[in-house]
Order: C-alpha cells, then sequence, then structure tokens
C-alpha cells in the first residue's frame, strides 16, 4: 500500500479519538457507567464463542471475504509469522495477517470498537457471510495485543481494560510507532507492495505453537465456497528476515459453467491447488452444483429475515481431496464447519450456525429446510455429473457413483439425507447399462441387474477380440455397464439395491446372442467353465438345461450343438479323446461312417485339444460327465465300442480300413489292434459279412495262395476268403498299398497265406512259384505239421525246380556253392548235371536250403560226383569212341589241379566193367596198361589214353608191371600147347613176385611148358646146368641122355 497522506492520518485519528471520549468517557473526567459490564461481556463473549484457537483464523478469513477489493485485483489473504518483535510487546512470536481490500471505513472502525454491532448485518443477501459481529474479538484469543494499519488507521487494542475507562478489547489505541509502516515492509519484502489492510498480532507465548500449528494445516477447501478470496498463504520468516517455510492455497481457475434455468441450478469446475516447499505444488478439481430452492414458510426464522432461496452448493472431489493436517470436513457454511458426515462430498448452505462455529445448529428449522434440499440437489447434480458428456467413454461413469453416501452418518439427521438420496437415486434413470456398444442407455436401479464376474470376462473378452456380441440388455432385463458391474462398485450397487440377474436370463442371452457359435474356443471354454461352476447354483433345472451350449461334429463333419438336456436323452453319447494324437482322424471317420453303428459323437478336435490346455478343464470335464452324460474314450474303448456294433458290409471294409490306418500312422499299439481284428466281423469274396469263422484266407488279388494253388481249394474245409473289396481304396477316399494291407491283414486279421496255411489235400502245379511253394513248406516245418498225401506226392515227385538241364523234382536236383559252382561249366562236358539255377531264382532260393533237403535236393559235393559216376557208367558203354573216357580222365586230372576231392567220383565207377579191353569191358581194377596179352589199343582209345597213366592208376588200372604180376596170377589159364620163352619167363616172375600163385604152381607143374634139348617137358622132368657143373655135361652124355635146357633170359 501507498503511505496515506496525512489529511487521511489525521482524519483517522480524530476518529479514533471521538470514539475514546464519546463512547469510553476517555479525557473526559469521569468514568463509563456500563464500562464494567461491557468488558465483562466482551471477554466472556470472546472466549465462549471461540473456545478454540483455530476460530480467530476463520473469523478473519470470514472478514477478508465480506470486504469489498478494489476492480482488477485478485483477493489475497496473505499470513505471515515472525520471531521479530516489531510491537516492542516483548512477544517471541508476532504474526501479521495482510489483506488486498479496499480498506477499512469509519463505519468498519466503529463496529469494532462495540459488542454485537456490525456493518453486515442484513446484508447476507449480497454476499455477506459475518453474523456474530464480533469476528475481531476472536484475535483476543490468541494475541493480547492486536493491531490494525488500514486507510491511515493506525489502532491497537489490548485485552487488559484501559486505565483510562477500565474496558478492554474494544478501546482503540493510535499506535505512535513500533512498529512503523517501514518495519512492516520489511517483514513484508521491501520491494513489494503492501497490501491496504494489515494486522499485526503479538502472539501469547503459550498460543504460538498452536497458530503454527493451525496456519502449516489450513485446509485447501476453504476456499472452496468463498466468492470473493482467491488465494492463501502462510510464510514464517526467521530472526534473519529469511523465508524458512511456505504454503500456499488457491483457487487456479474455474471451467465449464453450466446453468440450468428450469431447476434454478448452475454447475462448474473448480481447479484447487495447494504448494509446499517440502510436497511441492498438488491440484484437486472439484465438481461444484449450485442449486436454488424456495424458503418454506415453516423454516422461517428471525435471522434469515428477507431471505427468499436457500442456495445449496454441493462439491464433489476428482481425484485425490487436498488435505493437510485434519480431517476432511463435510458442512460448509461458507467456511468450514466441525461436522463430519461421513460422506464423499461436502454440502454448502447459508446454516444456522452454533456459537462457536463448530457444527450448524441441528434443530434449527432453518437447517432442517435447506438439509431437505440436499437430496434433490444431490440427485439432480448426480445425473448432471453422469449424463452432461455424450463423448465421455463408459469407464468414466462407475467412479462418480463412489459420491454416493454408502456409509451411515453418526447423525441421525445426516443420515435421513443419506437415506433420502437412495430413495430419490433408486428411482432415476442413473443406471448405466449394459450394450455392447458406445450407445449409452440408463435405467433404474430397480430395473437393472448385476451380472455374475465370470460371464461379465466371457463377454468383454469376445468383445474385445472383435466378437459381435449383440445387446444383451435385449433379453429382458437391463444389465449394468461391466465397468461399474465389479467388487470395487459392491457397496455403492448395494446402496441402490442392484441385484443379480435371475440363471434363466443366462441362458435367454447365451441363446439370443448365439454365443456358443461365435466365441472363439479359448473363450467358449470359460463360458463352459462359468456353467459348470455355477451349475448346481444357479443353473440345474433351469431353461440352461435346454440351451445348446455343447459343439459336436455330426454326420459329414458338420458341428451341431446339443443342450444338456439333448445329451442325456439322445441315443448318441457324447465322447471325448482328449489324450489322443489322432483325435481328428477318430472324429472324422466316426462322423463319415461310424456314428449310426458307434451311436457316439464327439467335441471337435479342436475343442479337445484346446480343452486339454484350459487351466479350468478338470471343472468342465466333470460337470460334462456328471450332467451330460459325457464318457471320455481311449483310442481303444472307442475301437471296441464301434467293432461290436459292426453289421454291414460297408460297415465292416470301412473299419478295417480305420484300423488299418491307425496302425500305419502308428497310433494304435499292436497289442490293441490285435485285440480289435480279433473281434471284426470279415467280409468274405462274395461280399457276406462273417461273424465267426475259424481260418482266414487273405484275398485273392495279391496273394501268395492264388499265385501258388490258382482258386481257392480249401473251400470244402469252409475257409473264409477274404473279399477283393478290401484292396479298394474307395472305401475311405485314402490310398491303400496292396502290399501293406496284405501284411497288416496277415498278421492282424489272422487272414492267413501261404507259407503259413495248412496245405489242402489236393494236387496242384507247384512250378510257378517255388518261392512260395518253399516258404509254405518251411512254415509248417517250423510248426511240426506234416503234409498231406497228394500235396506231398505233388511235390516230391512234380518237376518244379529249374536246373540247368531243365525242371526236375527235389531229388532228381543239386544246389552247388561257391566253392565248386564254377567245376561244371567246362571241364564236365561228358555228363549232364540238373544243377538249380540259381540266378533264375535270384540267387534268394540257398535261404531254403533245409527245406530243399527235406525234399531230397542234395548239396553235397560227394553226392554229385556220385551222380556224375552213375551217369558216366549208363553213358560209356554205348559210345563208340572212347572219347567219354578220356573226358572222365580228363575231369579226374582237373579236379586234381583244383585240389578237390575225387575218391567219390572213382569210388562211384572204379568196379564197375566200363573200361574196354581185348576181353571186352571189364573194371578198372580188371585191367592192365601196356600188357602185352590184356592190351588197349590204339584203336580203341587211341595213344592219348598214355598221357592218363596217374589218373588210370588211381581208379584201379594196373599200370606198372609189378603191379599186373598178381593179375596174370589170378587169371591164368594152362596153354593147351607150346609156351614161348617170353611167356615162361613171365610165368616164373609171377610166380616169383606174388604172394599167392600156388593155382598158377599146381598147374605148371603137370605141364610140359619148358623147353628141354629134349623137347618140351614138365618141370620136374627138367634139369637147370650150374656153371660150375656144365662141363660134365659132356661125360654125363656118355652115360645117361641129359635134357638139356637152352636158357635165352638170365633170371
Amino acid at each position: 500500500m501507498s503511505s496515506p497522506s496525512p489529511a487521511a492520518t489525521a482524519a483517522a485519528r480524530e476518529h479514533v479519538e471521538r470514539i475514546r471520549r464519546e463512547r469510553y468517557f476517555i479525557g473526559r473526567g469521569e468514568q463509563n457507567p456500563l464500562a464494567e459490564d461491557m468488558h465483562q461481556a466482551v471477554n466472556y463473549l470472546s472466549q465462549e464463542l471461540y473456545s478454540k484457537d483455530v476460530h480467530f483464523l476463520m473469523e478473519l478469513i470470514q472478514n477478508a471475504e465480506d470486504n469489498d477489493y478494489p476492480s482488477g485485483a485478485t483477493p489475497a489473504l496473505e499470513f505471515v509469522i515472525t520471531s521479530k518483535d516489531i510491537t516492542c510487546s516483548g512477544a517471541t512470536a508476532t504474526l501479521l495477517v495482510f489483506n488486498n481490500e479496499k480498506g477499512f471505513t469509519a463505519a468498519n472502525i466503529e463496529s469494532i470498537c462495540r459488542i454485537g454491532k456490525s456493518t453486515k448485518k442484513g446484508n447476507r443477501s449480497s454476499g455477506y457471510i459475518g453474523e456474530k459481529g464480533i469476528g475481531f474479538k476472536s484475535v483476543f484469543v490468541v494475541s493480547s495485543n492486536p493491531h490494525i494499519f488500514s486507510n491511515g488507521y493506525q489502532i491497537k487494542f489490548s485485552e487488559d481494560p484501559s486505565a483510562e475507562c477500565g474496558i478492554g478489547y474494544i478501546v482503540p489505541e493510535w499506535v505512535e510507532q513500533n512498529p512503523s509502516i517501514l518495519d512492516i515492509a520489511k517483514i513484508y519484502g521491501s520491494l513489494k507492495r503492501l497490501p491496504t489492510t494489515i494486522m499485526i498480532l503479538p502472539l501469547k507465548n503459550e498460543k504460538i505453537d498452536a497458530v503454527k500449528k493451525e496456519l502449516s494445516s489450513t485446509h485447501p477447501e476453504i476456499l472452496l465456497f468463498l466468492s470473493k478470496i482467491r488465494q492463501i498463504s502462510v510464510r514464517e520468516i526467521n530472526d534473519d528476515l529469511d523465508e524458512t517455510n511456505l504454503s500456499q492455497i488457491s483457487i487456479s481457475s474455474e471451467a465449464d459453467a453450466l446453468t440450468r434455468k428450469d431447476i434454478g441450478a448452475e454447475s462448474y469446475t473448480l481447479h484447487l491447488s495447494a504448494e509446499e516447499d517440502k510436497t511441492g505444488e498438488l491440484h484437486c478439481s472439484y465438481y461444484i452444483w449450485k442449486q436454488q430452492f424456495p424458503v418454506k414458510p415453516e423454516c422461517w426464522v428471525q435471522k434469515r429475515d428477507g431471505i427468499n432461496q436457500w442456495v445449496v452448493m454441493l462439491a464433489f472431489p476428482h481425484g485425490q481431496r487436498l488435505s493437510r493436517g485434519m480431517g476432511a470436513p463435510g458442512v460448509y457454511a461458507f467456511l468450514p464447519t466441525e461436522m463430519s458426515t461421513n460422506f464423499p462430498f461436502i454440502i454448502q448452505a447459508d446454516f444456522m450456525l452454533s456459537s462457536s462455529r463448530e457444527s450448524i445448529l441441528l434443530d434449527s428449522p432453518w437447517n432442517r429446510g435447506i438439509l431437505e434440499c440436499v437430496p434433490s440437489a444431490f440427485v439432480n447434480a448426480f445425473q448432471a455429473l453422469v449424463k452432461s458428456t455424450e463423448s465421455a467413454p463408459m469407464f468414466a461413469l462407475p467412479p462418480v457413483f463412489k459420491f454416493l453416501p454408502l456409509n451411515q452418518s453418526s447423525i441421525p439427521l445426516m443420515d435421513a439425507v443419506r437415506l433420502s438420496i437412495r430413495d430419490k437415486m433408486i428411482d432415476t434413470d442413473i443406471v448405466p447399462c449394459e450394450t455392447c456398444s458406445a450407445v449409452k442407455v440408463f435405467c433404474k436401479p430397480t430395473e437393472a441387474r448385476r451380472l455374475n464376474a465370470a460371464f461379465w470376462s466371457i463377454i468383454n473378452k469376445a468383445v474385445k477380440l472383435g466378437v459381435n456380441v449383440p445387446n444383451i440388455s435385449s433379453y429382458g432385463t437391463h444389465i449394468l455397464n461391466s465397468y461399474f458391474d465389479s467388487k470395487e462398485y459392491d457397496g455403492v450397487l448395494g446402496f441402490l439395491g442392484i441385484e443379480y440377474a435371475k440363471s434363466d436370463w443366462y441362458g435367454n442371452c447365451i441363446q439370443g446372442s448365439n454365443l456358443v457359435e461365435l466365441l472363439p474356443d479359448d473363450i467358449y471354454f470359460d463360458l463352459l467353465a462359468f456353467v459348470a461352476q455355477n451349475w448346481i447354483a444357479m443353473f440345474a433345472g433351469t431353461n440352461m438345461e435346454r440351451i445348446q451350449l455343447i459343439k459336436c461334429v455330426g454326420a459329414g463333419g458338420e458341428v451341431v450343438y446339443r443342450s444338456v438336456s439333448d445329451a442325456m436323452m439322445a441315443d448318441e453319447r457324447l465322447c471325448m479323446l482328449p489324450n489322443e494324437e489322432c483325435a481328428q482322424l477318430i472324429i472324422s471317420w466316426n462322423s463319415d461312417h461310424f456314428s449310426t453303428a458307434s451311436r457316439i459323437i464327439f467335441m471337435p478336435s479342436s475343442v479337445q485339444k484346446a480343452l486339454g490346455l484350459f487351466s479350468k478343464k478338470i471343472a468342465i470335464i466333470e460337470w460334462l460327465e456328471n450332467y451330460v452324460g459325457m464318457k471320455i474314450l481311449t483310442l481303444h474303448e472307442y475301437a471296441l465300442t464301434v467293432v461290436k456294433a459292426l453289421r454291414e458290409k460297408r460297415l465292416v471294409l470301412a473299419f478295417t480300413h480305420f484300423i488299418y490306418h491307425l496302425h500305419t500312422e502308428k497310433y494304435m499299439p499292436d497289442w490293441s489292434v490285435s485285440h480289435i481284428c480279433s473281434l471284426l466281423p470279415v467280409v468274405d469274396n462274395l461280399g457276406c459279412v462273417i461273424a465267426t469263422r475259424s481260418v482266414v484266407l487273405v484275398p485273392s488279388k495279391g496273394s501268395k495262395w492264388a499265385a501258388l494253388l490258382g482258386e481257392n481249394p480249401w473251400r470244402t474245409q469252409s475257409y473264409v476268403e477274404l473279399g477283393d473289396d478290401y484292396m479298394s481304396g474307395n472305401i475311405s477316399g485314402e490310398h491303400i498299398c496292396e502290399d501293406q494291407f496284405l501284411s497288416f491283414a496277415r498278421t492282424y486279421m489272422q487272414a492267413t497265406d501261404v507259407p503259413f496255411l495248412l496245405p489242402p489235400d489236393a494236387g496242384f502245379s507247384a512250378a510257378e512259384n517255388a518261392f512260395l511253394l518253399l516258404e509254405w513248406i518251411e512254415n509248417l516245418s517250423l510248426r511240426g505239421i506234416g503234409l498231406p498225401k497228394k500235396f506231398s506226392s505233388c511235390i516230391m515227385l512234380g518237376n518244379w525246380l529249374k536246373t540247368s538241364v531243365g525242371y526236375r523234382p527235389p531229388s532228381e536236383s543239386f544246389l552247388s556253392n561257391a566253392e565248386w559252382a564254377s567245376l561244371f561249366h567246362a571241364k564236365l562236358s561228358f555228363v549232364d548235371v540238373p544243377m538249380i539255377d540259381q540266378e533264375y531264382y535270384m540267387n534268394k532260393i540257398a535261404d531254403f536250403k533245409e527245406t530243399l533237403g527235406s525234399l531230397g535236393v542234395k548239396f553235397e559235393f560227394a553226392e554229385v560226383m556220385a551222380y556224375v559216376g552213375k551217369c558216366f557208367i549208363s553213358t560209356v558203354i554205348d559210345c563208340t569212341t572212347g572219347n567219354t573216357v578220356l573226358s572222365l580222365l580228363c575231369f579226374i586230372r582237373f579236379l586234381q589241379k583244383e585240389h578237390m576231392p575225387t575218391h567219390h567220383l572213382i569210388q562211384s565207377i572204379r568196379d564197375a566193367a566200363w573200361l574196354k579191353t581185348c576181353l571186352g569191358f571189364k573194371s578198372p581194377s580188371e585191367s592192365v596198361l601196356f600188357i602185352i596179352y590184356v592190351l588197349w589199343t590204339s584203336k580203341i582209345y587211341g595213344d592219348e589214353i598214355s598221357d592218363y597213366k596217374f589218373e588210370l592208376e588211381k581208379l584201379g588200372v594196373h599200370v606198372r608191371f609189378k603191379q599186373a604180376y598178381q593179375v596174370i596170377v589170378d587169371n591164368f589159364k594152362p596153354p593147351t600147347g607150346p609156351v614161348s620163352s617170353g611167356a615162361a619167363i613171365l610165368l616164373l616172375k609171377c610166380i616169383r613176385n606174388t604172394v599167392s600163385c600156388k593155382t598158377l604152381v599146381k598147374a605148371l607143374k603137370k605141364r610140359q611148358w619148358l623147353k628141354t634139348n629134349a623137347g618140351f617137358r614138365a618141370p620136374r622132368e627138367t634139369f637147370l646146368l650150374d656153371p660150375e657143373w656144365k662141363c660134365l655135361i659132356n661125360l654125363l652124355m656118355q652115360f645117361h641122355y641129359l635134357i638139356g635146357l637152352s636158357m635165352e633170359m638170365k633170371f
């Protein structure tokens, strides 16, 4: 402020002196007779009306609100507390109050110098809020010497009775100095202009802490209903005149002011801020509702005479309320009272207050009339909050309902207000309904219904994924908006009496919205889990039993839907294969082929797979089992169910292919396949279904038995021949590999084929397929089964083995090995051995060696040599030349060269008479080579025979002369005539070189075969001369005739 002019100061001082003189008799030499009563009255009022230290602050703010302010100024009130004793009163702390109003007038000074007189009386309709007339006197609670500087006035008051008049509190005293304007400016800030009005309050020592605490905890909401004051600040200045603490609250802006003329109301948003050094700046917005109500005649009071309208204001905080150290006030009479309503909003009106300003007068008809208007104001404000902004998202609406007074008030009159608000709200279209769209619909709380949280989750998930969920409020019940229907708002919804939807509604919604068909699998299971978990409590016996909840695969793979009632009463039983890899394959085959036979209907495989991953699958499965009759099947159990119901050819063939594919893809274990196939009917070659059978033949198409035997030779034995339809892929639409299917039929359907069949007792041609026959015989042998007579005869005698000389029976065939097979190609030209053609049999026939052996096939080299010898003997006699013998000798030489044994061949021919000699055919042992009398001539074998002397000797031919002596002895025939000298010598050598020659000696003793000088004589008639006595012969000749021997050879 600028320093007042001397004239203004002089006038102000003159005014003060007049008051002192005229009213309090100061300077008149007499005492006012009412002085003591006046002092006691003021003292009593100041102490009793404001028993708490804080009320002086409210009165100062109230006075500031009632002040007039210059145009363009922002009304503000500043509190500065300092430790500097600028009044020189001995105070350790001083509170300075700065207000930028227009300043005190003479009338204002008159008012504060009296009791019960106020310049505001009768001006409430003009916005004045003070009513006691002694607001300033409240400062005496904290200060004994309050000072006022304003518009040239510099006065102070004392609570002590004046020495001049005996009256305290209301006697003004001019301030000459301490403080001066300069002192005040130093505290306020020398660079800032001082406000017009300043109060200086030297604080009582015992009140300093209380004042500081009150100042630091001044509630930010104190400004809410003040029409003028827009800012209150608090500072503390230390001895060095530095700021140590700063707090400030202010109304930063007002916006969105709307007026509703039809109900005399207006609304706006007020933004309140509070700033402190420690916490920084905080903000809160308040929706302010202001509505006028006519004053009821029965509520008229004298103190409010002339007021025809009640102005009720409600403040709804958005966000965290600003609060500093004290509880949130609930009732304002422009400034906060200490009444707590326990409401989440603030009530402001021109209430009649108690003398202490702590509460409103509850028994006042004026106040009761105001409170009866509060429910209507609340409902109107609430509707405006909820419905005023069309573009506001739906999720922004539920928080508004937190302004409902849910909690009981401890003040009965206030609780009556609360219940009245509830009654009016219940009858108002204020509850947001769910439309699953941006359209907003509101209904009365009694018409709205809540939904189970799990069902809300299903709907919200579906909408989020873009599923076109129809309006769920279209089924005879308004459904509370999903943002509102949560545990967070349980108290609100209970307060409004909003109940949960009935059980039938859920069924109507699910069916009407077509949720089962529209929902993806994961949300579909949420729906099933919801139904399952609430079945007993909510849905058993309701229309939910008839709602088609369950997805199934119908005929042709089409998805169909079943209700609980349908599933329990239908012929078809709902089943699942949750753990089967081949679930889709099974379901597809069942729907295409077996559903009429199995009477089974499955849930789609995708559904079953998703269910296996679902967190609440146990609850769903138990519900399906217990209330829908669903059964969980293994693949084997399913196959058992179907196989027992098979009666038709088409189904038997299809099911056989089904099992075949399961086996091929390794979905079904061998034991299961074997068991199912043992129960499986078969379709024979005539198309008849055979349920029981003894032996099953594989289909003739591609079978071994057909290739080997031709037509079925077992007909008379009741063997069932599988029809060729089994080999068709048209049954299932999938490719059938004939070889694999035949293998499957043999292994699992007991369909038998060569070599595992018992042979028929019938003849057949076995030449076409030796392998099949050998496999068959081998298998029968392993099983210890003998061959029937006719069958055996065909095998043993039939020419069915291909050999090097054509087809031969097993007993006339030889199987060579790698060691000696090559010997017969070039060197054995004189005999054709029937060697099995192994190349023809792809070099695999040796695998059946044991079976071939049992049939008579020969494998040993010795057996081949014996056969060669036998054939040689039978052919060599008829040969006109000796080439065959020479070939034999050549072959023997080849065997010896290859280190192959020859004794078996030699043994087979050595005793037979096949060598042609001069005496006819002889055995080798009876033949001699180069003997004069027994000699092969070159005319028979040629000179080449002499090259095989060694081979002939091995055959037994006598090729050495010494070896021939015994032959001569054994074959000797006495000569009928003379014996030549050579023959005689040979005979003598034979006698000398043989062991047994008695026969020869005996024959020669009597025969005259020795030539002497007297002719041929018998040995006993002959002498052999010795050289030593040969000279005596002449002498002897004279006396006796001696026979002389002429020796030509010397022994």
